[in-house]
C-alpha cells in the first residue's frame, strides 16, 4: 500500500480494529457513531487498497482473515498511543468529561455500583457511563471496556488495580431452615445439609479455616499454630452462577449457601438470614476484596480516575452486616 494511497485510510484501519474487538458490523457502527452501510463501505475500500480479503462474514459474526488480523496487530500500539495522547491533551482542560465503559458482576453492580452513580453524575455532569453487568470475566482490552469492578483476591498483573474495599464470604441460612435441619457446628456436618453452590466446573467443594491465618513475623512472639483447614464435598438441589439467585433460594428456605457479603449482608443485618459456622472462615471461593481495574496504560483518563475515586469513597466501608 503506497503512502499516498494509505493516508485517507487511517480511519478505516481503526474501524478494522473495532470490528476485531466487537465481532460484528452493527456493534462497530454503534461504537463509532456511523451507519452499518458506512462500515461495509469502508471495509470494502480498505480491501480494495490492500488487494486482499480482510474479513470473513457469516450470518452471525465477522472474523478477520489472517491478513486482516495482521493489520490490526501491527497498528494496535500506534492507535493506543494516539488515543492516550488525545486523552492527555483533553485532560489538560481539567474537567472530567467523555465516555467511560464499565463492566461489573451482576449482584455487585445492581446493589452497590448503580446506586452511587447518581451522585457521580451530579459532580461530573460531562461524563457518561455505559455499564454492562455480567458474571463472566470480560477481556477489557478486546471488548473495549475502560474499567471493570471485580471481586477477587489477585487482580491481574498486567492491569492497573485500585482496591475499593475488603470483602468476605458468608455462610448463611434462614432461621426456619436451621430449626428444621439443625445448626451445624463443624464443617463436616454440611454433608447432611442441602448446600446451594455457586456454579463452577467440577465437583462442589467448600474449604473452611479457623485459627491463626497469618502467623506473626516477629521471631520473639510466641509460636502460632497453622490454621486448621477442612474441605467438604457438598451436595444440594441447586447450583447457579449468580449470587442474588442463590441468596433468594436461601431466603426461600431451600438450603445453606456461601455468598459474598455484598449479596448477603443486607439480609443478615435485618435478620432474614443467619450466619452459620461463625467460628470458621470460608476461604478460596470468592475474592477477599473488590477492585477497580483497567488495562495498563501510561496515563489514566480523568473521567476514569474520577469514577474510581467516587467508587472508593462510596464503597470504603465495605459490606459488613
Amino acid at each position: 500500500m503506497a503512502t499516498a494511497d494509505a493516508q485517507p485510510l487511517w480511519s478505516h484501519l481503526h474501524l478494522l480494529g473495532v470490528i476485531a474487538q466487537v465481532g460484528n458490523f452493527t456493534q462497530a457502527a454503534q461504537r463509532l457513531g456511523i451507519s452499518k452501510a458506512a462500515v461495509s463501505q469502508r471495509v470494502a475500500e480498505l480491501e480494495r487498497t490492500v488487494g486482499l480479503p480482510l474479513v470473513r462474514r457469516s450470518t452471525r459474526s465477522v472474523r478477520l482473515t489472517e491478513a486482516g488480523q495482521g493489520l490490526v496487530d501491527s497498528t494496535a500500539a500506534a492507535f493506543a498511543h494516539i488515543a492516550a495522547s488525545v486523552t492527555g491533551v483533553r485532560d489538560l482542560a481539567g474537567q472530567a468529561r467523555g465516555l467511560v465503559r464499565l463492566t461489573a458482576p451482576v449482584a455487585l453492580g445492581r446493589q452497590h455500583v448503580a446506586p452511587v452513580l447518581e451522585g457521580f453524575f451530579r459532580r461530573y455532569p460531562e461524563v457518561r457511563v455505559e455499564v454492562e453487568l455480567s458474571d463472566g470475566v470480560a477481556n477489557l482490552a478486546r471488548e473495549g471496556f475502560d474499567l471493570a469492578v471485580r471481586h477477587t483476591s489477585a487482580p491481574p498483573d498486567n492491569h492497573v488495580a485500585w482496591k475499593l474495599c475488603s470483602s468476605r464470604t458468608l455462610l448463611v441460612a434462614t432461621a426456619a431452615y436451621l430449626r428444621k435441619r439443625g445448626n451445624p457446628t463443624h464443617p463436616g456436618e454440611l454433608v447432611a445439609h442441602d448446600c446451594l453452590a455457586y456454579l463452577r466446573p467440577g465437583p462442589a467443594n467448600w474449604l473452611f479455616e479457623r485459627g491463626q491465618a497469618n502467623p506473626p513475623t516477629d521471631v520473639s512472639a510466641p509460636l502460632q499454630v497453622e490454621p486448621e483447614r477442612v474441605s467438604v464435598a457438598i451436595h444440594g438441589p441447586l447450583r447457579a452462577n449468580n449470587s442474588e439467585l442463590l441468596r433468594d433460594a436461601v431466603l426461600s428456605g431451600l438450603g445453606i449457601a456461601q455468598l459474598p457479603d455484598f449479596s448477603a449482608a443486607a439480609a443478615v443485618r435485618v435478620g432474614r438470614l443467619r450466619e452459620v459456622l461463625t467460628g470458621w472462615r470460608p476461604v478460596g471461593f470468592f475474592g477477599d476484596a473488590v477492585y477497580a481495574i483497567r488495562p495498563w496504560s501510561p496515563t489514566t483518563p480523568r473521567a476514569v480516575q474520577a469514577l474510581v475515586e467516587h467508587l472508593r469513597t462510596e464503597l470504603a466501608f465495605g459490606f459488613e452486616p
